[in-house]
C-alpha cells in the first residue's frame, strides 16, 4: 500500500526552468512512466525538446495558474524562479522544494545564517551593503577574500577575488553596488560535493562524495569516487543530510564543501536541485540524481546510490562541443549534449562521463 502523498507512474510532473537539468529529468521521468510539463520564458529550452512547454513568464499568475492546473507536483531545475511564483503554485498543488527552501537558497546570506545556526560550519562571511562595510569586512576577515553578490551569481559571475593590494571601491563598483557577502579565504585540500535527496516520507540518502575541479570559476570535471579519507567523505555525507534536514527540503539538495587538511569540511553553496557535480550518476551509479529525484518529489522509495563504475565527467564548454565525433569513437565515454544552438564560450554544451577501470 502506498502512502496517501505519492504520485504513481502517470502523472505530470511540473519543472520550473527549461535547461539541461530539465531536459534530463524529463529524460528520466519519462523512462519511469511520467509525463513533464516545462513552464521557461524562452521559446526553444534545451527541456522543451523532450518534454511539454508552456513558454510564460514565471511572475504571471495566469500561465501559474494554468501550469498549476496540468500538474500534479512541481520541482524546479534552477533556483532563480521568483519565491512567490512558488507561494502562488503552493496554493494549488504540491510544490517540492517548496518556498522557504528556495528563498534560503537564493541569498548567500540567508544560507550561510541558516547552516551556522544549525551548527554547520562555512568560511568566515560578513554581509557587506556598502564600500565602508566592505572597508570594515576585509579589515575583520583579512584578505584574500571573495566578494560575491548576495544573489543570482554563478559559474564566477557576480564574484571578485580580493587580495592584499586589490582596490576594494573598483570592486564594490564592478560587482554594481548591490547587497554582497564577503567571504573569507580558506586553505583547503580540495573541493568536494555531496547530494542528498529526501522524500516526503522523510527518508534520505547521499550519493557518494565526489571531487571538483573548475576552471574560470566553472565546473571543469568531476571525479566519483572523489578519493579522499574516509574521515572527509564521512564528515561531508553527515554535512549534507543535515543540511537537507534543516531545510525540511523534499528533492534534492547539492551541497559543495571545502576538503580541509584535519579530515574537515566547510559549506561553500548549497544548491536545491540537481547539480551539474551528479550528471555522472546517470552511468556510473545504480540510480541516477534525475531519477532520484523524481523518486523524491513524487514521495516513492529512494533508489540506490551504489557506485557502478568510477567515473569521469566533464563539461563541454562553448565549441569544445564540436568534438562530438571524437567523443563517439571513444570506448567507455558516453556523450550528452544539451541541444543549444548557441556555443558561446564558456556556456555548458554538453557533457561526457567516462567510466574507469576499477
Amino acid at each position: 500500500m502506498t502512502p496517501a502523498d505519492t504520485i504513481a507512474p502517470g502523472s505530470t510532473i511540473g519543472i520550473l526552468g527549461g535547461g539541461q537539468l530539465g531536459r534530463m529529468t524529463a529524460i528520466a521521468a519519462a523512462a519511469m512512466g511520467y509525463k513533464c510539463l516545462i513552464l521557461e520564458p524562452q521559446e526553444d529550452c534545451p527541456a522543451s525538446q523532450v518534454a511539454d512547454h508552456i513558454a510564460g513568464a514565471y511572475e504571471d499568475e495566469s500561465v501559474l495558474a494554468r501550469f498549476a492546473d496540468a500538474v500534479d507536483v512541481v520541482t524546479l531545475e534552477f533556483e532563480n524562479v521568483p519565491v512567490e511564483s512558488l507561494r502562488f503554485l503552493e496554493a494549488r498543488a504540491p510544490v517540492r522544494p517548496g518556498s522557504r527552501a528556495l528563498e534560503i537558497a537564493q541569498d548567500r546570506i540567508l544560507e550561510k545564517d541558516y547552516l551556522n545556526r544549525a551548527g554547520i560550519g562555512t568560511a568566515p562571511w560578513r554581509e557587506v551593503t556598502d564600500l565602508a562595510g566592505l572597508t570594515a569586512a576585509a579589515a575583520e576577515i583579512g584578505l584574500p577574500a571573495v566578494l560575491k553578490t548576495a544573489r543570482f551569481g554563478y559559474d564566477g559571475k557576480g564574484q571578485a577575488m580580493l587580495k592584499p593590494d586589490s582596490d576594494l571601491a573598483e570592486a564594490w563598483e564592478t560587482l554594481g553596488g548591490v547587497r554582497c557577502i564577503l567571504e573569507g579565504f580558506i586553505a583547503f585540500d580540495c573541493e568536494v560535493s555531496v547530494i542528498a535527496a529526501r522524500a516526503s516520507s522523510g527518508e534520505t540518502r547521499c550519493f557518494p562524495v565526489v571531487r571538483n575541479e573548475h576552471r574560470d570559476h566553472i565546473l571543469y570535471k568531476t571525479h566519483a569516487p572523489a578519493g579522499v579519507s574516509a574521515e572527509t567523505e564521512r564528515a561531508a555525507e553527515a554535512v549534507a543530510i543535515a543540511a537537507i534536514e534543516v531545510l525540511d527540503l523534499t528533492g534534492l539538495l547539492a551541497v559543495e564543501m571545502f576538503a580541509l587538511p584535519d579530515g574537515g569540511v566547510l559549506v561553500n553553496e548549497v544548491a536545491p536541485r540537481p547539480h551539474n557535480s551528479g550528471h555522472w550518476s546517470i552511468e556510473g551509479c545504480a540510480t541516477s540524481q534525475f531519477q532520484q529525484l523524481v523518486r523524491a518529489v513524487c514521495n516513492l522509495p529512494l533508489g540506490s546510490t551504489e557506485i557502478l563504475h568510477p567515473s569521469e565527467m566533464t563539461n563541454l564548454l562553448g565549441d569544445e562541443i564540436d568534438a562530438w565525433p571524437e567523443i563517439l569513437a571513444e570506448p567507455n565515454a558516453y556523450l550528452h549534449l544539451y541541444g543549444k544552438a548557441d556555443a558561446k564560450p564558456g556556456r555548458k554544451m554538453g557533457h561526457v562521463t567516462r567510466l574507469l577501470k576499477s
